[in-house]
């Protein structure tokens, strides 16, 4: 990187930012333009126009933002030095006096030329301009101390001080009386700028104004007095060294605080980067292991979110997003928390597997790409979930917190879209990517040196560290990390996402065929369950608990679920004998075989609705039993029960009272019972929300500077006098009949002019063209401004000029 020391000025110092950025290569001007990219929206015209445009406030808050501390604090050194500021009066205020890190010389011309390369600085090594905006927005005023914690100078506190007031202080300071304000300021500022008579005044203060003088030193340098102050307050004002900003408020003056910090615009200059030093070092199998099975963990557990949410979805609210009673739901479903639903839930959205279905009662629900999702290899579907996640501006953490109006954020609601949030996750992968495989470092140290990229300027504790803690969580609950350290496969995320699923597939558990049968009418499953058979043990039986192993409970309800699915008592047993590495138990053949025998043995149909069955004893055993009143049953035959309630309920009634009736059609047959899953519209995942322009390629970098190099060309090319050229508004003003003699005669002798023209929008600019052809009404001519042949309307050219000589 070239250092300010490289870049000075040699043949004359540029006089404005634009004359340096037009003495600048090529490759400089593209750095500045990959650095802040909001330069190139649009191309500008010529240099002038960029220079412009890199010191408009928007553009340079942004700029600020991205530069790391040691820059940034660079940068506030020179808003609180004189402009322009030599590089050695930059050097000392950077190390001060005595005992300076060496670190800070060796590292301020990389800081300088941070600042040059991204146009915030210009100028040679003798003379350096801080851009004005960047001044504006860092020095301090008499009512703001910069960020350095200086006040302002004596020269600007003593603006419009009364002459004899003036005076009065430089007298009392020991200094010769003068004949004007400007003399008296001048020579009150050298005072306080002079190590040596500063000492020899400091050196009669008494030690409570020492002590006032130390408080305010490192700010911030603003005190409050009384109307009679105390003596050693008296003190001070009389010599300078507090100076009134208002009625009762004084000020430290920057040159005084300088001398008692010894020269140094910073008490704690940052010119390195703290240190990643590692403190837990894991083997990287165990690293690569423990996050395989986070990895798989978080298949399941989206697989289980969308599973429930496909057959009766919570609904969305009328604002977007999900209600505070369903996150609750949803976490005591997932066995979790809800910060972590919402996570899975924002997951599953951002990776396209979940979105509104759009009906009148708009729920959630999986969408056609989920089904597509299962089909995938573990692996496959790993790496789609982390794809999704690394590029997403969606961001969970946030989901419990208040917007700007103070409403509360729900999960997959709007607003929680942070467009810095891909870009912190990146970095801080790319971090934990830079130590030895198997090494973790404490958050605090991580952060640290994120604060130290990018320190907070606004707010001490920003989005960017909030971010960086989320990412840090989230990265480990999806397997991208295992204890802290990046695993194999999280590396690959970040530098080949298509070799990432290889790495992680030898990793992950092999699914199981078969479950472990049990006396006490449970089924164990020592390890994950292929598909077919998850998905059938969830119907016949209940999930008890999770963990290494999946426990699954028999119950008289979950076999009627089974058996109002379709299943017949036969079709349990023959599952059962298959799946099992163990012995069928009594219990539960007993237990299948005693509700397939009373499954159906009541009928329920539509009257309002009816019971019927062929043992009334059993529909005498229903009307006597005080808990059917609800049903409102009375009876039509010997084997029909009428009720006044609809099927539904009533089955839902009997079915409380210990039966186990089956819903039938108009026909009489068994009505299959099972949800349907549903299944929204195709819908495409949310699309991140970006960060502002996004960093342009080579192409577009390479076009974006011939274009601006040829737009400079044509405006600052040197033309003929003529009388019937104008400068007004800056371009050439000919009569139609001179801007077509004009034109021929440069067809003729093929030499290049200078027009100004108005395309159909109304934008003029300024060209320079070699005109090969003039008929029509139009001139066909290479434009050197975009370096092609065009065809400019005759009518639509303000004025024509020669050029001195030929552009090329």
């Amino acid at each position: 990187m070239t250092t300010s020391r490289e870049t000075g000025s040699t043949g004359g110092a540029p006089r404005t930012l634009a004359e340096e950025l037009r003495a600048r290569p090529d490759e400089a001007l593209a750095a500045l333009l990959r650095a802040r990219p909001d330069l190139l929206s649009p191309v500008p015209g010529d240099l002038t126009q960029l220079a412009t445009r890199a010191a408009t406030r928007a553009s340079v808050v942004r700029a600020l933002d991205r530069l790391d501390r040691f820059a940034l604090q660079v940068a506030e050194a020179l808003a609180v030095a004189a402009d322009p500021c030599p590089y050695e009066g930059l050097a000392a205020l950077m190390t001060g006096d005595e005992d300076a890190d060496p670190a800070v010389a060796a590292e301020l011309p990389r800081a300088v030329a941070t600042l040059r390369e991204q146009a915030l600085v210009w100028g040679g090594e003798d003379r350096l301009h801080l851009v004005r905006t960047v001044r504006e927005l860092l020095a301090p005023t008499p009512t703001r101390p910069s960020p350095t914690g200086l006040g302002p100078t004596v020269a600007e506190i003593t603006a419009g001080m009364s002459p004899g007031r003036l005076q009065q202080i430089i007298t009392t300071a020991g200094l010769p009386g003068t004949h004007d304000p400007v003399t008296a300021v001048a020579s009150l500022t050298a005072l306080f700028g002079d190590r040596t008579r500063m000492t020899a005044l400091l050196a009669d203060a008494p030690a409570e104004a020492t002590a006032v003088l130390g408080r305010l030193a490192w700010g911030p340098p603003y005190g409050t007095v009384t109307a009679d102050p105390a003596p050693h307050l008296r003190w001070l004002l009389d010599r300078g060294l507090l100076l009134p900003t208002a009625p009762g408020s004084v000020v430290l003056p920057r040159e005084a605080a300088l001398h008692l910090r010894g020269g140094r615009a910073h008490r704690t200059p940052e010119p390195l980067a703290p240190e990643l030093a590692p403190t837990t070092e894991h083997s990287e199998h165990t690293t690569d292991a423990t996050a395989a099975g986070a990895a798989f963990t978080a298949l399941a557990t989206v697989e289980e979110l969308l599973g429930s949410w496909e057959t009766d979805g919570p609904l969305v609210l009328r604002a977007g997003g999900l209600s505070v009673r369903d996150l609750k739901r949803t976490a005591t479903a997932l066995d979790t928390t809800e910060e972590t639903a919402a996570f899975w839930a924002e997951l599953a959205y951002a990776a396209g597997l979940l979105a509104s279905d759009g009906d009148v009662d708009e729920r959630y629900a999986p969408t056609p790409a989920y089904d597509d999702w299962l089909r995938l290899p573990a692996e496959q579907r790993w790496a789609h979930l982390a794809t999704a996640w690394l590029a997403a501006t969606r961001t969970p953490g946030l989901v419990g917190g208040k917007d700007a109006k103070g409403r509360t954020l729900a999960a997959l609601g709007p607003d929680l879209d942070r467009s810095a949030a891909p870009e912190v996750r990146r970095r801080v992968l790319e971090l934990l990517a830079s130590l030895p495989a198997g090494t973790a470092v404490p958050h605090d140290a991580l952060l640290a040196r994120l604060r130290w990229e990018r320190p907070p300027r606004t707010s001490t504790e920003d989005l960017r560290e909030r971010l960086a803690r989320w990412t840090l969580a989230e990265a480990e609950l999806l397997g991208v990390t295992g204890r802290g350290a990046l695993a194999g496969h999280g590396r690959a995320l970040l530098t080949d996402p298509a070799a990432a699923p290889a790495l992680l597939a030898p990793l992950l558990p092999e699914p199981l065929d078969h479950v472990l049968l049990q006396a006490d009418l449970t089924a164990v499953a020592p390890g994950p369950l292929r598909r077919p058979l998850a998905q059938e043990l969830a119907l016949l039986a209940d999930v008890e608990s999770k963990g290494g192993a999946t426990v699954y409970r028999f119950t008289p309800g979950s076999v009627r679920r089974a058996l109002d699915a379709g299943r017949t008592a036969a079709d349990l047993h023959a599952f059962l004998a298959a799946h099992s590495r163990t012995p069928v138990p009594q219990p539960l053949t007993y237990l299948v075989d005693d509700v397939a025998r009373r499954h159906g043995h009541l009928r329920v149909g539509a009257a309002s609705s009816y019971v019927r069955c062929d043992d009334e004893a059993v529909l005498g055993e229903i009307l006597a039993d005080r808990r059917s009143a609800a049903l409102r049953l009375r009876r039509l035959a010997g084997t029909v029960l009428a009720a006044q309630v609809p099927p539904d309920a009533l089955l839902e009634g009997l079915r409380a009272l210990g039966y186990a009736p089956a819903a039938e059609s108009a026909e009489g047959d068994v009505v299959v019972t099972r949800a349907d899953a549903h299944r929204t519209p195709p819908r495409t995942p949310p699309a991140p929300v970006p960060e502002g322009p996004p960093v342009p390629d080579a192409t577009l970098l390479g076009a974006a500077v011939r274009a601006v190099r040829a737009g400079d060309r044509a405006s600052t090319a040197p033309r003929k006098p003529s009388p019937a050229t104008t400068t007004g508004g800056g371009l050439p003003r000919t009569t139609s009949a001179e801007t077509l003699a004009t034109m021929q005669a440069a067809v003729l002798t093929g030499t290049p002019v200078w027009i100004g023209y108005v395309n159909a929008e109304g934008a003029a600019s300024q060209r320079v063209i070699a005109p090969v052809r003039v008929e029509g009404g139009y001139v066909t001519a290479f434009d050197h401004t975009a370096e092609e042949v065009r065809t400019f309307a005759l009518h639509r050219i303000t004025g024509v000029a020669e050029l001195a000589e030929d552009v090329g």
